[in-house]
C-alpha cells in the first residue's frame, strides 16, 4: 500500500471490505472463508485461550492473568444477577460468552490492519436476533401465554372503559418497541464501531497527506496526529463500553422473559 497516495490514505471505507481467503462454492453456494470469518474465529480463539490459560494454573494467590479472568467472571455475574435476578444466572454462560466475544472482536479491530467484525451490520444483527430468539423462546417456554402480558402492563383498579382505551394505545406501542429491540441492539454496536474507525482512518490519513503535500500540510499533520491519538484512546473505551451495553441490554431483555408481568 502506498501510504503517501492521498486517494489511499483517506479511504476510510476500504478497511471494512470483505475479502475471500479461501474460495468454497459447494452446489453454487458461496461458503468462502473470508477475513470476517477469520477474525471472528480469532476472537473466539483468544477468548478460549485467555480463560483457558488463566484457569489452568488456579491458585489461592492468583497471578495477574488469573486475577483479570476472575474480575471478568465476577463482573458479568454481577451484571446478570443485578439485572435479571438470581434466576437469571441460568443465562450466565450465554451472556458471559456474548460479552467477551464482542469485547475481543472490538479490541482486535483496534490493531492496525486488523478487521473489525462488529463494524458489519450482518454480524451485530445476527447476535441481536440470537438474543431475541432466546428471549421469545424461553419466555413462552417458562410462562406460556402469560408471556404476552409483557405487552399489556397491569393498570390496577382502573375502570374497564379506561383500561380498554389505554390498552388500545399501550399494546401497539409495546409490540413495536419489543420488535424494534433487535434493530436498535444491532445498530448501536454497528454504528459506534463503524463511525469510530472511520474517524480514526480520516485523521490518520490527514496526517499522512500533510507530510506528503508539504507547506501548510506541516501544520495540519501534528493536529491530525494528536486527534488520531485522542480518538484511539476514546475508541479503546468505546470498544469495552459497547460490549458492556450489548450484554446488559441482553440481561434486561432476558429479565422480561423471566418476569413478563414486571
Amino acid at each position: 500500500m502506498n501510504l503517501l497516495n492521498p486517494s489511499v490514505a483517506v479511504d476510510p471505507i476500504h478497511q471494512f471490505q470483505i475479502t475471500r481467503w479461501i474460495e468454497f462454492h459447494p452446489g453454487g453456494i458461496d461458503l468462502s472463508f473470508t477475513n470476517a470469518s477469520g477474525f471472528m474465529a480469532l476472537g473466539v480463539i483468544l477468548t478460549i485461550a485467555f480463560f483457558g490459560i488463566a484457569a489452568s494454573k488456579g491458585s489461592l494467590v492468583p497471578s495477574r492473568l488469573q486475577s483479570m479472568a476472575e474480575i471478568g467472571y465476577g463482573f458479568v455475574a454481577d451484571m446478570v444477577r443485578g439485572t435479571a435476578g438470581e434466576e437469571g444466572l441460568k443465562f450466565f454462560p450465554f451472556v458471559f460468552t456474548l460479552f467477551f466475544f464482542i469485547f475481543f472482536a472490538n479490541m482486535i479491530g483496534m490493531v492496525p490492519y486488523a478487521f473489525t467484525t462488529t463494524s458489519h451490520i450482518i454480524v451485530t444483527a445476527a447476535l441481536a436476533l440470537l438474543v431475541m430468539t432466546i428471549v421469545i423462546g424461553y419466555g413462552f417456554y417458562k410462562n406460556g401465554l402469560k408471556f404476552l402480558g409483557l405487552f399489556a402492563p397491569s393498570l390496577g383498579d382502573m375502570h374497564i372503559v379506561g383500561k380498554i382505551c389505554l390498552y388500545s394505545l399501550l399494546i401497539p406501542i409495546e409490540v413495536i418497541s419489543f420488535f424494534a429491540r433487535p434493530l436498535t441492539l444491532s445498530l448501536r454496536l454497528f454504528a459506534n464501531m463503524l463511525a469510530g474507525h472511520i474517524m480514526l482512518k480520516l485523521f490518520a490519513g490527514f496526517a499522512v497527506i500533510g507530510m506528503a503535500v508539504g507547506g501548510i500540510g506541516y501544520l495540519v499533520t501534528p493536529l491530525s496526529f494528536i486527534m488520531a491519538v485522542a480518538l484511539n484512546a476514546l475508541e479503546l473505551l468505546v470498544a469495552g463500553l459497547q460490549a458492556y451495553v450489548f450484554a446488559i441490554l441482553t440481561c434486561v431483555y432476558l429479565s422480561d422473559a423471566l418476569h413478563p408481568s414486571h
